[in-house]
């Protein structure tokens, strides 16, 4: 077997490791038999939260073992492919067989990256806000550069995609919006794109001249409904308005759009959907996701990029470059990642850089740490 074939190998079984202690392998079938009995028992459904966690639970535990299985499975039939081709002389055997390792090499390093997804919200899904900063009428323009390219992103891995609020520019683009984005680990995946988001371009208005634009990313976990977040009545103002925007597939303009304040900590979030109910209920999942996020980040400061970057919207504050003119490169300052395709990454492509700010995060490193190497 050649070096570099033995050392994907290598790094496959590595990942396999790692996969086998993340899901305790040595009690994951008898904790799968555990939750089948459960599941069978008629008064489940009783407790309709505790029913749907532990069907939550058993569903992800599924997927890990499937998953370990797989990949132990295409790694033995591959390694055995190569081997056989060898001793038969076969180098067609022998070149496919590497490269079928060659791509499993690649799914079983995403899959351990997938498993080191473990924090304590991270298996949740997540409010996104994206508020124009400065740059005037550019700003708002990149803003909703920066919400399609969430969406797209959202919507490739099949997430729920939903619009809680937004507003309009006074000339184009979005002034802010606000998602709520479900699916598995969407707050874990999502979590490393908080911060001040920086676009050099040429001028799209007429202007010829290239310009800096900045907007900020806001990340935060949906909480649970077994985390309970008091919010006593005597802390928040809420105010109804008229949503502004000017309506169409991205804007639902309605006239009981909800603004909720929470006056010890300042945060303002607010909801315009189609009823003041909806809008109040979702207002206040908000806020107690934003006071919820406050405490994780307070319990996970050194491994929270959210509490190193946060800051106005502007210059010296930024995590991530998207340079269009006069070259094309898209970069992370935070690890250093980067990359030219900038179409592929304003089209949704940001695994790329979500895994390396991860990757980052689990080696413990600080943003500093990462650009003084």
């Amino acid at each position: 077997m050649r070096a570099e074939t033995q050392n994907t190998v290598e790094a496959i079984q590595k990942s396999l490791h790692l996969l086998a202690q993340r899901m305790d392998w040595e009690t994951a079938k008898h904790r799968l038999e555990e939750f089948d009995a459960m599941i069978e028992d008629p008064n489940l459904w009783n407790d309709p939260a505790r029913a749907q966690k532990l069907m939550r639970e058993r569903q992800q535990l599924m997927e890990a073992v499937s998953t370990y299985e797989s990949i132990s499975r295409d790694l033995n039939d591959n390694v055995e492919l190569i081997e056989l081709g060898e001793m038969e002389d076969d180098k067609d055997v022998v070149a496919e067989a590497e490269a079928a390792l060659k791509a499993l090499g690649e799914k079983a390093a995403a899959k351990e990256l997938e498993a080191l997804l473990d924090g304590e919200a991270d298996g949740n899904d997540t409010f996104l806000e994206i508020n124009a900063g400065a740059g005037g009428t550019e700003a708002c323009d990149w803003a909703e550069m920066l919400q399609r390219m969430y969406v797209r992103w959202a919507e490739k891995r099949g997430y729920k995609v939903e619009l809680q609020s937004e507003e309009a520019g006074a000339e184009a683009g979005i002034k802010s919006a606000s998602y709520r984005i479900s699916g598995p680990n969407a707050y874990g995946w999502l979590k490393s794109e908080s911060g001040v988001h920086r676009l050099v371009r040429i001028s799209p208005f007429g202007k010829g001249t290239r310009e800096t634009s900045f907007a900020s990313i806001w990340v935060y976990p949906v909480v649970d409904d077994n985390i309970e977040i008091e919010v006593p009545a005597n802390e928040i103002r809420i105010d109804t308005y008229r949503s502004s925007g000017a309506g169409g597939q991205h804007v639902n303009t309605t006239d009981s759009a909800v603004r909720i304040t929470h006056i010890p900590t300042g945060i303002v979030v607010t909801s315009s959907m189609k009823s003041q109910h909806q809008n109040r209920e979702a207002a206040m999942n908000a806020l107690k996701a934003r006071l919820y996020q406050m405490e994780l980040d307070k319990r996970n400061a050194a491994i929270t990029a959210a509490h190193e970057n946060k800051g106005d919207a502007g210059w010296g504050n930024q995590i991530r470059s998207y340079v269009l003119q006069p070259y094309q490169m898209v970069k992370d300052l935070r690890t250093q990642y980067e990359t030219s395709d900038t179409q592929g990454v304003l089209d949704g492509d940001l695994d790329g850089f979500m895994a390396a700010t991860l990757a980052q995060q689990v080696a413990g490193k600080s943003r500093a740490d990462a650009q003084g190497e």
